[in-house]
């Protein structure tokens, strides 16, 4: 029979980041482990971790909910993966994070437990993933190092968080930036910050720079600001929040249709899981909409099946996957960031943290 069991572990930043929705010194994650009662060894690992202030699933209750819910998986005696995969999908709606979790468990239990969930390039190790370079918003000297570190390891993208400082601020710093690094092509991340007041006066400001693009740029909710921005901005807007709520097709339709965003920032944790952000690639491109996936700060593990899922979908392409490295009690893992490549290494050994053994679990 297929069992299920989930234990939280707690990532530690290895410098505090600051964004628009505070200061993060710690993220709590819980790593998934799916297997078989017959075979105990053969692993298949997920993660789900659900973010404070942004996940519709986040509850100071979540421990209990996982317990519950893998308890109700393991008594339901299921012997096929296309079961479980049925009871996974309902799980979608409410608790997004888990079910990206139990996904990702059951399809790396499903090839092999080798954690090479995709057969791509990437995952054999023949090729890198480009991703762009992550600069957390500081004074003009420390930005300038972090730009003048990634551009020395070979990025050429580079995403900036903006809204955490006074605007005029931010304006000065990505002047300094762009006049020591014209070369360099800019995407920022505003995650809500701007008023609907201001919105369209501070994007066109930051047209100046030749922004590729800006990400959320007011808070989810507001589809008939969002609509006239995407109108009338002269820098391109990226949806990113305003996907988290949106779980239905006919949703995720109206949410298009009326906004006409020119991308999608998909955050498979955030929306449900593979399948999920599968579907929104799917209504981007009947409406010729960019999209671009991102990690949610997970830990190797989420990270991998994501790499090794946008190696499938979206190679060739820039995503922001280089996350890995931000945390000091990260797993060791076959990936490496390599310059501006993510890169998956075969022969290098994971190191799973010392959970129980199933067989001894509670």
């Amino acid at each position: 029979m297929l069992q299920l069991a989930a234990t939280p572990y707690t990532l530690h930043f290895r410098n505090p980041a600051p964004t628009s929705r505070g200061m993060l010194t710690s993220r709590t994650i819980w790593f998934v482990r799916a297997w078989r009662s017959e075979a105990p060894d053969a692993i298949g690992w997920g993660e789900c971790g659900p973010m404070p202030g942004l996940s519709r699933d986040h509850a100071p209750a979540f421990d209990a909910t996982v317990a519950r819910f893998c308890a109700e998986f393991n008594q339901a005696a299921m012997t096929r993966l296309e079961a479980a995969r049925r009871w996974t999908s309902r799980l979608v709606a409410a608790w997004p994070a888990f079910a990206f979790g139990v996904e990702t468990a059951l399809r790396d239990l499903a090839t092999g437990s080798r954690q090479q969930l995709w057969d791509t390039p990437f995952a054999r190790g023949e090729d890198g993933l480009p991703t762009h370079g992550l600069i957390w918003m500081d004074d003009v000297d420390g930005a300038l190092r972090q730009v003048e570190a990634k551009v020395a390891a070979g990025f050429s993208v580079i995403k900036m968080k903006i809204g955490a400082l006074p605007f005029a601020e931010e304006l000065a710093l990505l002047r300094a930036v762009c006049a020591a690094f014209p070369a360099i092509d800019l995407r920022l991340d505003a995650n809500g910050a701007f008023t609907p007041e201001v919105a369209l006066d501070r994007l066109e400001s930051l047209a100046q720079f030749g922004v590729r693009l800006v990400e959320q740029p007011v808070a989810p909710g507001q589809w008939d600001v969002l609509a006239a921005l995407c109108r009338h901005s002269p820098v391109p807007v990226a949806l990113d929040e305003e996907l988290i709520p949106l779980d239905t097709p006919a949703a995720r339709t109206a949410l298009l249709a009326a906004v006409r965003p020119q991308y999608l920032i998909l955050k498979p944790m955030l929306l449900g899981g593979i399948a999920a952000s599968e579907a929104w690639i799917a209504e981007a491109r009947e409406r010729n909409i960019g999209w671009i996936i991102n990690s949610l700060l997970e830990s190797a593990i989420g990270l991998n099946a994501i790499c090794q899922w946008t190696s499938a979908v979206g190679a060739g392409q820039v995503h922001g996957l280089g996350t890995g490295a931000l945390f000091t009690n990260n797993l060791q893992s076959p990936l490496r960031l390599q310059g501006h490549l993510l890169q998956y290494d075969p022969a290098v050994a994971w190191q799973f943290p010392p959970l129980a053994r199933p067989q001894e679990r509670d």
